[in-house]
């Protein structure tokens, strides 16, 4: 009974946000083409008949499983969103079901605020960061790959601190490991450079052309010199692989295929990294068994053990992911519990 209360307090918290609905509905309300009907796009298998990109757009997306807008998000939903991190950093306003997480090698040293977290994450919900991630400029584009109906999946901020080094490598991976969803070619990463980004200050690097081939490969934790980051999981076997470095500026936005291999490089700048991100899937993906699946195994193990410790009471990964899913545009689709 009372693991019971717990769920649906929980529940509560994570499906009832007045506020945040209102927000999401006032933004959508000012979209150029909220409800413009979507098909697939004859010519194009990884984009939908959607006006917005050009062909040679989808062409570019076609061949190499990423795709740049420029100048995309404004500086003011930038500023915000980093203000109120900062706000979180230092403790000045509630997490409210958002995670922070710490940079272990940055804590020995005694770093606080900014310099400590690397990352906040599960931030959709929150009334500030949704100016991004229900954005109706960034919508727009994103339906361009799953359609009109849209589900945000995850969501977080990523800030990669100076002199933590080699501690802010992240290895190789495929962002669909996460993602108990299907079909892969309706979802996609959207990640925005909140800052200049290059290969000094940790930008993205890609595997051009890497998610045609719609394997998923095998992904192990990484060990680095603060000990494994449970977190972060990398493609077995991926050494000397040719990569190309994403160089952003503020505002610059990626989209990115789910099976495309992709990771980031070392901050060894003085400089901070900041990014923002939310991956997106049509409503009319469905939940697939990962119970006897060798790729989704380690994770979702890893998932599942830390949901359940850290709310009290025991998940699986399908049911943590549903509860991480927020429809942002269109109608409610796989996230129905």
């Amino acid at each position: 009974m009372q693991s019971t209360l717990r769920l649906k307090t929980i529940l509560g918290h994570l499906r009832v946000n007045t506020a945040y609905h209102e927000q999401v509905e006032k933004l959508s309300q000012n979209s150029c083409c909220a409800s413009a009907p979507l098909i697939q796009d004859k010519e194009f298998r990884y984009t939908r008949n959607c006006s917005l990109l050009s062909r040679t757009e989808k062409q570019f997306y076609e061949d190499n499983g990423y795709l740049i807008v420029k100048n995309l998000v404004s500086e003011h939903v930038l500023n915000s969103c980093r203000d109120h991190f900062l706000d979180l950093c230092n403790g000045v306003c509630p997490l409210q079901g958002m995670f922070l997480m710490k940079e272990p090698s940055l804590e020995r040293q005694g770093a606080t605020g900014e310099h400590l977290y690397y990352k906040v994450q599960d931030i959709l919900y929150d009334n500030v960061f949704s100016s991004y991630t229900a954005l109706p400029e960034l919508l727009d584009y994103v339906q361009c790959f799953t359609g009109p109906n849209i589900t945000a999946v995850h969501s977080m901020l990523i800030n990669k601190p100076p002199d933590a080094q080699e501690n802010t490598v992240h290895p190789l991976h495929q962002d669909l490991l996460y993602f108990p969803f299907r079909p892969a070619d309706l979802i996609v990463g959207v990640w925005t450079a909140m800052e200049a980004v290059d290969s000094d200050n940790g930008c993205l690097v890609v595997v051009p052309g890497s998610h045609k081939n719609g394997k998923l490969h095998r992904h192990a934790t990484q060990q680095f010199q603060t000990g494994a980051f449970k977190t972060f999981y990398g493609i077995k076997d991926m050494q000397d692989t040719e990569v190309v470095p994403l160089h952003m500026e503020k505002g610059d936005t990626v989209f990115l295929h789910p099976l495309l291999i992709h990771g980031s490089g070392p901050n060894r700048s003085k400089r901070f990294r900041k990014a923002i991100s939310c991956h997106y899937a049509a409503s009319e993906c469905e939940i697939i068994n990962v119970e006897n699946n060798t790729e989704y195994k380690d994770v979702a193990r890893d998932f599942e053990a830390s949901a359940s410790k850290s709310r009290g009471v025991p998940f699986d990964f399908a049911t943590i992911m549903k509860l991480r899913c927020v429809v942002v545009r269109g109608s409610e689709g796989f996230t129905a519990l």
